[in-house]
C-alpha cells in the first residue's frame, strides 16, 4: 500500500509518497489563501500520479493546515514528522534545526526518536517569513539577498520583531549602507536567533537543517560558524515533515 505523507505549511505544501519504506514520488505547492483548496489539489496530483483512488492509500497529514486534509487517515504534529523525516535523511541522532515558514523549532532526536524540542512561535523574526519580507523590501529573491549578504559586514539588525526590524532596515538604506552589508545584517540576525534557541536547548552537537532554507548554502556556512559545529542537511530536507508523515502512515 502506498503511504502518503502531506505537510501544509503556512507559504508551502509538500507531498511525499512512499512504497516499500523508499520515497517514490515528492511534490512541493504553494499552500496559498486556503488550504482546503490546496489539499484538493494535492489530492488530484496524488490520483493522476498513482491512476487510484486515495481511498487506497494511507494518508497522515501534519503542519499549519494539517486539520485542512478531510481525506487524511490521521494528523500528527510536525514536530514527530520533522524529527521522523530527519532521521530517515540522516540516520543519526542529532538536533534538527527547522526554520518554518512562520516559527524555528529545535528538536533532538535520540535513539532515532524524538526526545525534547524548543520552538519559537512568538514572532516571525528569525523565519523564513522574516526573510522574505526583508528580501522584498530589498527587492530582490531570497537566493539573490543571501548571495550579497556573502560579501557584506558590520551591520547589526537588533531588532526582535519584524515590523521594528523593517523599519531598521529601511533607516539603514536611507543612510546609504550598501545593499551587501544590508543583506548581511539580515541573515546574521536570523542566524543569531537560531542559535540562541539552540544555546536555550543545548542537545546534541550534531546539527541537521530541515524546511524551506535547508538547500540555501550561505545559511548553512553561516549557522555551522554560528554554531561551532557542521550543520548537515539534505536535497530532500525541505520535505522532511511530508517523509515523517508518509512514514507514520501505518
Amino acid at each position: 500500500m502506498y503511504k502518503v505523507g502531506i505537510d501544509i505549511g503556512s507559504t508551502s505544501a509538500k507531498t511525499v509518497i512512499i512504497k516499500d519504506n523508499e520515497i517514490i514520488k515528492y511534490f512541493i505547492m504553494p499552500t496559498g489563501w486556503s488550504s482546503v483548496e490546496t489539499s484538493n489539489s494535492i489530492k488530484e496530483k496524488i490520483e493522476g500520479y498513482l491512476k487510484t483512488n486515495i481511498e487506497e492509500c494511507k494518508v497522515v497529514a501534519t503542519g499549519y493546515g494539517r486539520v485542512s486534509v478531510p481525506f487524511a487517515n490521521k494528523t500528527i504534529t510536525e514536530i514527530t514528522c520533522h524529527g521522523k523525516g530527519a532521521y530517515y535523511l540522516y540516520n543519526k541522532d542529532c538536533t534538527v534545526i527547522d526554520i518554518g515558514g512562520q516559527d524555528t523549532k529545535i528538536i533532538s532526536i535520540q535513539k532515532g526518536k524524538v526526545e525534547n524540542f524548543l520552538m519559537n512561535d512568538r514572532c516571525s523574526a528569525g523565519t523564513g517569513r522574516f526573510l522574505e519580507v526583508m528580501s522584498n523590501l530589498m527587492g530582490v529573491k531570497i537566493d539573490e539577498l543571501c548571495d550579497l549578504a556573502r560579501t557584506g559586514k558590520d551591520v547589526t539588525i537588533s531588532s526582535m520583531c519584524t515590523v521594528f526590524a523593517e523599519s531598521e532596515v529601511i533607516g539603514l538604506i536611507a543612510k546609504g549602507v550598501s545593499k551587501n552589508d544590508i543583506a548581511y545584517g539580515i541573515v546574521d540576525s536570523i542566524t543569531s536567533k537560531v542559535k540562541s534557541l539552540c544555546s536555550k536547548y543545548g542537545g546534541n552537537s550534531e546539527y541537521f537543517l530541515t524546511g524551506g532554507l535547508s538547500n540555501n548554502s550561505y545559511i548553512l556556512e553561516n549557522l555551522s560558524k554560528k554554531l561551532e559545529s557542521n550543520v548537515e542537511t539534505d536535497e530532500l530536507s525541505h520535505y522532511a515533515g511530508a517523509i515523517g508523515a508518509a512514514l507514520s502512515a501505518k
